[in-house]
């Protein structure tokens, strides 16, 4: 599977979901999802960190400085969608494990789960406050006991991925991070209808429905800027 650096950070150009899934699995990687923001506002840190691991294009941003760079043909992967899609192709013959949430949120996705998915073997969850090292600890000695096959640890970035990092040192398995993925999925926020998914305008729903958030929204328009005039 190819890759590019998108000022600076390593992002891999998958042509499919199954191609980037069946990689991860084969590789027990960790997977980040990369989008206009982190491309935009790489550090060194956050580069090495993605660096390490499996970045994908999660949004439009990446797909666009892909193509900047002549390659052709790279999809956009949701990480909302792509942890449903590893779920629906793997709840038969793997284990799982799902950290990130609120109490609330991580026992609504997990009945949701349960229900969506007869028979899928989660292997144990908790919520994504983890506020000692002595937690810390407790959960990853608690994942090296249980030895799932695949985590996904919902908690934003940077937290998930130094957490998946940690977890990955301990016991080798396929990770994802998915920030805010379980209060989408149980609800509690909404995504965009299919229409504004499809053309590329999430951003728009979500911005009409969080003004706030035009702050974020501003940097984008430098991101596209930047892109066309020199580059990423």
């Amino acid at each position: 599977m190819k890759s590019s650096l998108l000022n600076g950070v390593k992002t891999y150009a998958p042509k499919s979901r199954e191609e980037l899934i069946d990689y991860a699995m084969k590789h027990h990687k960790i997977m980040i999802a990369v989008n206009a923001e982190k491309i935009l506002h790489a550090t060194n840190e956050s580069r090495h960190i993605i660096n390490r691991n499996l970045g994908y294009p999660d949004g439009l941003g990446a797909i666009l400085a892909f193509k900047k760079k002549g390659v052709e043909n790279v999809i956009k992967i949701p990480g909302c969608e792509l942890w449903l899609e590893i779920i629906k192709q793997y709840y038969k013959s793997k284990t799982f494990y799902l950290i990130g949430g609120n109490q609330e949120v991580i026992n609504q996705t997990v009945l949701n789960l349960k229900w969506e998915y007869p028979g899928i073997k989660i292997l144990n969850y908790r919520n994504g406050y983890i506020k000692t090292e002595d937690e810390e600890l407790t959960l990853i000695e608690d994942v090296k006991t249980h030895k799932p096959d695949i985590i996904f640890v919902a908690m934003g970035s940077p937290k998930q991925e130094y957490l998946m990092e940690k977890l990955h040192q301990k016991h080798k398995a396929t990770y994802q991070g998915l920030g805010g993925s379980f209060d989408v999925y149980t609800g509690r926020v909404l995504r965009a209808p299919n229409w504004w998914v499809k053309n590329n305008l999430e951003w728009a729903f979500r911005l009409l429905k969080e003004p706030s958030r035009i702050k974020r929204q501003i940097h984008l328009i430098r991101f596209v800027i930047l892109l066309q005039f020199k580059g990423i």
